[in-house]
């Protein structure tokens, strides 16, 4: 008889959220003034030990992380730029106004597409553009989706060596979710 050895049986890692996306980029300066001037993200101070021309910045909870390398190309066998493609690689924040944000593209002059998502009467439009590396930046008000967890109890079933399906821990997905919904009503609240 063959004895089954489940892979991946552990819990998950204690992760508390997304801190930052770190970005190679060919030029700190326009990348900077990219995500500040179009993204509303505020320059921050980063270790002084870093021996690498780079910035730090930060906004909407979550960092990005800039690092130059001005041979980036020499990386990427692509030198045309990426079409903007929605199924690609990106970075999604949340807005409060999609339409406002395809004007103030256009007015820039920046290329960009648009996409809508729908699900049982829900409705989420989307935007998509690069920044100046060509990493791809949605932005939607994809809040309009709910978040719901596909089962009421999230485990992998084990196998014992008797063929038993083992305990189970049910309900901390479900907590973890109850607890970002309650401290999102206390923001609304006040």
């Amino acid at each position: 008889m063959m004895e089954i050895e489940e892979v991946g049986n552990y819990e998950a890692l204690p992760l508390l959220s997304l801190n930052h996306v770190s970005l190679l980029c060919r030029s700190v300066l326009d990348s900077m003034r990219f995500y500040e001037e179009i993204l509303g993200f505020v320059l921050i101070k980063r270790p002084s030990s870093f021996k690498f021309n780079g910035a730090w910045l930060y906004n909407y909870g979550i960092g990005i992380h800039l690092i130059e390398n001005p041979s980036i190309d020499d990386f990427d066998t692509i030198v045309e730029p990426r079409p903007i493609n929605p199924k690609d690689n990106h970075i999604s924040f949340q807005c409060r106004d999609v339409g406002l944000v395809t004007r103030r593209l256009e007015d820039m002059g920046m290329k960009y597409v648009t996409a809508v998502v729908e699900d049982e009467g829900n409705r989420v439009d989307q935007v998509f553009f690069h920044d100046p590396d060509g990493y791809m930046i949605e932005l939607c008000n994809c809040e309009n989706i709910p978040i719901l967890p596909l089962s009421s109890c999230s485990f992998k079933p084990r196998l014992s060596s008797f063929n038993r399906a083992a305990p189970t821990k049910c309900g901390f997905m479900e907590n973890m979710m109850m607890e970002s919904l309650s401290m999102d009503i206390l923001n609304i609240s006040f």
